[in-house]
């Protein structure tokens, strides 16, 4: 489990997640070398910001302005 500091938190997931699909996939590799299983879970800091959606209407209104 990675604890991450708030300010820190969009650092280590990245743009769409790559920053993070990037460890995990380097963590896959170490884990085949060594016959292991290994897993990344990011712990979601203690009042973390809530990904922002949308409605579909709230997309459309957006895009038609």
């Amino acid at each position: 489990t990675l604890d991450v500091n708030p300010g820190d938190m969009g650092k280590i997931i990245g743009r769409d997640g790559n920053t993070a699909k990037a460890i995990r996939t380097l963590l896959r590799v170490v884990g085949m070398k060594n016959n292991a299983r290994v897993n990344l879970k990011i712990s979601e800091p203690a009042g973390g910001k809530l990904s922002a959606s949308k409605t579909v209407d709230e997309a459309i209104n957006e895009l038609r302005s």
